[in-house]
């Protein structure tokens, strides 16, 4: 349908995995890719951590320093300054191993979390996400490319599955 809209989620579940893209926002943008992804709950960030697409400049999301691009939304803060330019493409990667998540963006390592550790715990616990019991816990599930109503491009997504 000409103006359809809705998230985009891969067929298959993925348990442990190698997630790598590229992807480029328009002025003021948020969308995000979240992994594990259950369909037994209403949205995908019910179940699925994401890590967060966004015009760090423009939008309001990009003054919550968990909230920046190539965050773990909401649960732990990118370095400074990695993102590029509005319009230039970013290259990112999830690597998810066990409860374990590592995150990069152009390079650079933004997240280490392991989500049965006691940090892990602190950190969903200091979170939006500590109301919903399910979030983060499961072991497989679909990647999301989230529809924020938001102009975003996505491509060179490549995943390989990981031996456990």
């Amino acid at each position: 349908a000409p103006n359809a809209r809705g998230d985009l989620r891969t067929r298959a579940a993925w348990r442990d995995f190698d997630l790598v893209y590229s992807w480029r926002v328009a002025p003021g943008s948020n969308s995000g890719v979240m992994w594990r992804v259950s369909e037994d709950m209403q949205y995908p960030w019910q179940t699925g951590p994401e890590m967060q697409v966004l015009d760090d400049e423009r939008h309001s999301d990009g003054q919550i320093p968990t909230h920046r691009a190539g965050s773990m939304f909401d649960l732990v803060a990118p370095p400074a300054n990695i993102v590029r330019p509005v319009g230039e493409w970013n290259d990112a990667r999830v690597l998810a191993e066990g409860t374990r998540v590592r995150l990069w963006l152009n390079g650079t390592q933004t997240a280490d979390v392991d989500f049965a550790s006691e940090e892990g715990k602190r950190l969903l616990a200091a979170s939006k996400f500590r109301t919903m019991p399910r979030f983060a816990q499961n072991d497989s599930g679909h990647v999301v490319l989230q529809d924020h109503g938001d102009r975003v491009w996505y491509r060179d997504v490549r995943i390989r599955p990981l031996p456990r």
